[in-house]
């Protein structure tokens, strides 16, 4: 009987990835900042935020990513993202049920960062919310994939400077009227698959606290590192 196919294509004897491609993906552990998920280094690991974090707070109180975003992470998203891979959204779950576990224990509900309809209709799926599904259900707190939605289609933020980012997403995101009761009070862990400035973060998490939502945390695959977040 031959060993069942890895998600990454390879021989593995369970699911997931092979050995050889899980060996190569860098996961984040503590010390990381509170605020932003990204690495410290331990010289610094008695402090709670970096520095950018403490100059600028963002509008989502903390995050904790799963891994950074290297060329080997961002294969696995990619295909994920655009190679209709959903069964690769089972295993960031996994990654993030672990990775932000103090986050989840304090939720009341998981919200996925939406696509505009128009970009759902050709991907066929949300990526942030495949990933958000079985999370919330793992971690047993509510599923809330629709009362945050993305009204202005907006162009890719690939190759963008930070503030070129920022103004792309402003005001993209909205939560309707008719769903706002069901955020109100509510804490909100956010789900995507990766951070790169914050910005589609922050205009999430905006548009939630505006809507009532009690906090708004943030949960990602993915975080590039200081140096890959600055324009080049």
């Amino acid at each position: 009987m031959l060993p069942p196919s890895s998600l990454d294509g390879e021989a593995a004897l369970s699911g997931g990835l092979s050995a050889r491609a899980f060996s190569k993906v860098t996961f984040l552990d503590d010390p990381v900042c509170d605020g932003c998920g990204l690495a410290l280094p331990y010289a610094e690991m008695a402090l709670q935020r970096c520095l950018a974090c403490q100059a600028k707070p963002r509008a989502f109180q903390r995050c904790r990513a799963a891994c950074v975003y290297d060329e080997h992470s961002r294969d696995l998203i990619l295909k994920l993202k655009h190679a209709d891979q959903p069964e690769l959204a089972r295993l960031f779950a996994r990654w993030l049920s672990r990775a932000a576990v103090e986050l989840l224990d304090d939720a009341d509900a998981v919200v996925p960062v939406p696509v505009h309809r128009s970009r759902l209709f050709s991907r066929r799926y949300n990526q942030a919310a495949e990933i958000a599904r079985p999370l919330a259900r793992t971690a047993g707190v509510a599923y809330m994939p629709d009362v945050l939605v993305r009204k202005r289609d907006t162009a890719s933020q690939g190759g963008k400077s930070a503030t070129g980012r920022r103004r792309n997403v402003a005001a993209a995101f909205t939560v309707p009227e008719s769903r706002r009761a069901r955020i109100d009070g509510r804490r909100i862990v956010l789900i995507d698959d990766v951070l790169t400035t914050g910005a589609t973060a922050e205009g999430c998490a905006r548009a939630l606290l505006a809507a009532g939502a009690a906090s708004v945390t943030l949960s990602v695959v993915a975080r590039v590192t200081e140096m890959q977040a600055r324009p080049i």
